[in-house]
């Protein structure tokens, strides 16, 4: 292997992983989702109305907004306040695009569910972390509506996770840090269910190209990155079973 990683992991290892529950005292689910050195704030907070296209359909609607603080990085960054930059606007989008596969919006009722993904502090794989986290989140509000009875039965279909990849000296390696995200000639997030099939899969050559086989070897590595994640998940959510599959 060419390519030696900074923290000593294999190629196919995720970083430590850690899901803080209910973090926060007012939100419907609230986690912080620790992927090494990147910290999350993912919350999640319910609205009883939905966007004027839903209006008198008896469907419900999720959203998402990401933000980094000023200090999240080595070198302080500025609030975004009146414009969003074109990063956030994707990462958003993302973020609630990936969560709305877990839903069904019928069982949900005219209800918005909006996700906040706060990043406390970043070694690459933000959005990723956000979209693992935050459904851990999810979960957590869900059942919280349950148990107030706002919901009779959960609306959660689908479990979702995902996890950045890279290639790195012509190698696939799984769940990449700062250092290695800057270096990848290639760079993938990839967003899965609990049956591995892709929600989303966002990748680019940062220079050159790469060819199909690779191509395999970074799904490959990212699927078994999200086994991985699936089973966190769900051993942070002690009341999964009645949660999902309803």
């Amino acid at each position: 292997m060419a390519w030696q990683r900074p923290d000593g992991r294999n190629s196919y290892e995720l970083r430590p992983l850690s899901f803080y529950s209910n973090f926060t005292r007012f939100a419907s689910g609230s986690v912080l989702a620790k992927c090494g050195d990147t910290q999350v704030l993912c919350t999640v907070s319910v609205s009883d109305s939905v966007p004027k296209f839903l209006n008198g359909t008896g469907k419900g609607w999720l959203t998402a907004e990401y933000r980094m603080l000023p200090s999240a990085t080595q070198k302080r960054q500025e609030r975004e306040l009146l414009k969003l930059s074109g990063r956030t606007q994707e990462i958003q989008r993302l973020i609630g695009r990936s969560l709305r596969a877990a839903l069904d919006f019928e069982v949900l009722g005219e209800r918005t569910l909006i996700i906040d993904a706060d990043v406390l502090q970043a070694d690459a794989g933000t959005r990723t972390t956000a979209i693992t986290g935050s459904f851990v989140a999810l979960a957590h509000a869900i059942s919280q509506m349950l148990q107030q009875g706002v919901l009779e039965r959960s609306p959660l279909c689908r479990q979702v996770a995902a996890v950045s990849v890279g290639l790195l000296a012509g190698e696939a390696f799984l769940d990449l840090n700062y250092i290695e995200d800057v270096a990848a000639t290639v760079d993938f997030n990839v967003v899965m269910n609990q049956n591995l099939e892709i929600i989303e899969v966002q990748g680019t050559a940062e220079e050159g190209s790469f060819n199909r086989q690779q191509l395999n070897k970074l799904l490959d590595v990212a699927e078994k990155g999200i086994q991985e994640l699936l089973i966190a998940q769900r051993d942070a959510i002690t009341n999964w079973k009645t949660l999902i599959g309803n």
